[in-house]
This record gives structure tokens, sequence and C-alpha cells, in this order.
């Protein structure tokens, strides 16, 4: 079973993506920003896949992506975002971001582009 570290300081959203995600097969652990999720990750078996959102508290989605590079070469990170902005997009690209979705995106939009990039998810 693949997991996903899904990072939002939304309750309501990490919940609904949990919830898909699950119902699709996925193993799910959540974080409430970019601090919470680097501990998270300290403790949890390595991820096949991080989501995060971008504006959070603590510590931002970039910031966030920063660190996981550092930690994590691989993984697969895709942003999960309202925020639009090109110069963020190429920023997250520049760290090592693997994709960029806005919000709101539908369940089965989001299982197909995990598939894309997690092999044999």
């Amino acid at each position: 079973m693949k997991s996903i570290l899904l990072v939002d300081d939304s309750a309501t959203m990490l919940m609904s993506l949990r919830q898909t995600l699950e119902m699709s097969g996925f193993k799910v652990d959540t974080a409430c920003d970019g601090v919470d999720a680097l501990g998270k990750l300290k403790t949890i078996q390595k991820p096949d896949l991080i989501i995060t959102d971008i504006n959070m508290p603590n510590m931002n989605g970039i910031d966030f992506i920063r660190n996981v590079r550092q930690l994590l070469r691989f993984v697969p990170i895709l942003t999960l975002t309202t925020e639009s902005q090109q110069d963020k997009r190429e920023e997250a690209k520049k760290l090592g971001a693997t994709g960029w979705l806005v919000k709101p995106v539908g369940g089965q939009d989001l299982v197909r582009i995990i598939k894309q990039v997690v092999p044999n998810a």
C-alpha cells in the first residue's frame, strides 16, 4: 500500500483529502503545517508521496519543500494550493516540487495525478 503525507492547515481539507485517498487504497498521514510535517517525517515510514499546501502558519509550503529535499531527495512532492502566482510556482519547482495543483481538485482528478507521479500506485 502506497503512503501519502498530507500537509495543510485546513482541518476540513485534510479530512476530505484523507477520505478520498483512503477510499482509493492509500495509507494517509496528516500534518497541519511544515513544522508538524517535518516532525512526522522523523517518526513515520518514508511516504511514497507528499502533498502540501503553500500558505500555512509556522512554516509555509515553500520552506517545507526546501527542508524536505535535504531529508528525502526522491519522494515526489505535489503542491495543492489556492495560490496560482507563477513566481511561487517556479520557486517551488526550483526547490524540488514535482507538480503544482490549484484548489479545488476533484477526488478522481487527484487520484489520477497521483498515479502519474507515484510508480505502481
